[in-house]
């Protein structure tokens, strides 16, 4: 298994234009898109880790109605959008599978 797409993806050549300047490319490209996926998942983690704090505290009686409902619905969208793109990426593989060669 791979630890690191984006190795594995250089590694392959996948993503790189012949002839461009690596040093240019990195820094009007921003960050790869390993960094994006793990920065987003880091993202979502945190909105659920929020969510399940105000619950807590909406149970103990220490967090205000609105703020309960607002980090749970924000974690319930961030799940329903993770769940989403799961989806989204298994079919695209099964898609890619089914290909001839």
């Amino acid at each position: 298994m791979v630890a690191n797409i984006g190795n594995a993806l250089g590694a392959a050549g996948i993503g790189k234009v012949p002839g461009a300047d690596e040093s240019k490319t990195a820094s009007v490209a921003g960050q790869d898109f390993a960094s994006f996926v793990k920065g987003a998942a880091h993202d979502a983690l945190g909105t659920m880790q929020t969510g399940e704090q105000m619950s807590m505290k909406g149970i103990a009686g220490e967090a205000d109605l609105t703020d309960v409902v607002q980090a749970v619905n924000s974690a319930d969208i961030t799940l329903r959008t993770i769940v989403t793109l799961r989806d989204r990426m298994v079919q695209a593989y099964q898609e890619i599978i089914r290909m001839p060669i």
